[in-house]
């Protein structure tokens, strides 16, 4: 089943807890946390104590995805906070094998993410240890970014690479993502679908999540 994600990089930080209830109402099941160090990405967003924060109010899977210089050492300390699964760029970790075990030596989904400029081709020693896989639709570091279309080749790739059985890996997308677009990632091939702007820059986040999990529905021929 196809999954939304509202990423709370979006979200009213003043009306935080109200904006998760109001989406986990409209069905959502996981929320997608972006952490950034203003080193590997030029921004700072939040850290752990915003993970513990959610943690006492919600029980969504929280996805938190690390865009760091240096995940290892933040590995454990999301874990403790409460974080399900934890995704790292792929362009950060030296030891990438080594990364994703650790992740889920701590009892949590491993996932890796790649930029728009590299290739899926660089996962292929991986796509056997990885719980998922987070395509990258924009540069990261700032929400609000507009769609870059390859995303969908690498989608397209990987879920032909899920159905040869290299991998039982989830497709997630993230970056510019938004009702225009729904259709045709979920029919290239991805499960979760994290969208920010599009989901806590609308008046009413329920209602833009159960459009866009109407959208998707259909996209997969689930009847609606």
């Amino acid at each position: 089943m196809v999954e939304i994600l509202p990423s709370i990089l979006a979200a009213d930080f003043a009306r935080l807890g109200d904006q998760v209830r109001a989406v986990e109402q409209a069905g959502v099941t996981m929320l997608h946390l972006d952490v950034m160090d203003g080193h590997f990405v030029p921004n700072i967003s939040f850290g752990v104590p915003v993970v513990e924060s959610l943690r006492r109010v919600t029980k969504l899977t929280l996805d938190v995805h690390l865009m760091v210089t240096r995940p290892d050492e933040l590995i454990g300390p999301f874990a403790q906070a409460g974080a399900d699964q934890i995704s790292v760029h792929q362009e950060v970790c030296p030891h990438l094998d080594r990364t994703l075990r650790l992740i889920q030596s701590e009892g949590l989904k491993a996932g890796v993410v790649i930029n728009p400029s590299t290739p899926v081709t660089v996962l292929d020693e991986v796509l056997d240890v990885a719980d998922f896989v987070l395509v990258m639709s924009v540069n990261p570091g700032f929400g609000g970014q507009k769609f870059i279309p390859g995303a969908l080749r690498k989608i397209a790739r990987l879920d032909r690479a899920r159905r040869e059985g290299k991998s039982p890996i989830m497709i997630e997308v993230d970056g510019g993502v938004g009702p225009a677009n729904t259709a045709a990632l979920v029919e290239a091939g991805c499960d979760w679908l994290v969208a920010g702007s599009a989901v806590f820059g609308r008046e009413d986040p329920a209602t833009a999540v159960r459009e866009m999990q109407q959208i998707a529905r259909q996209a997969a021929g689930v009847p609606v």
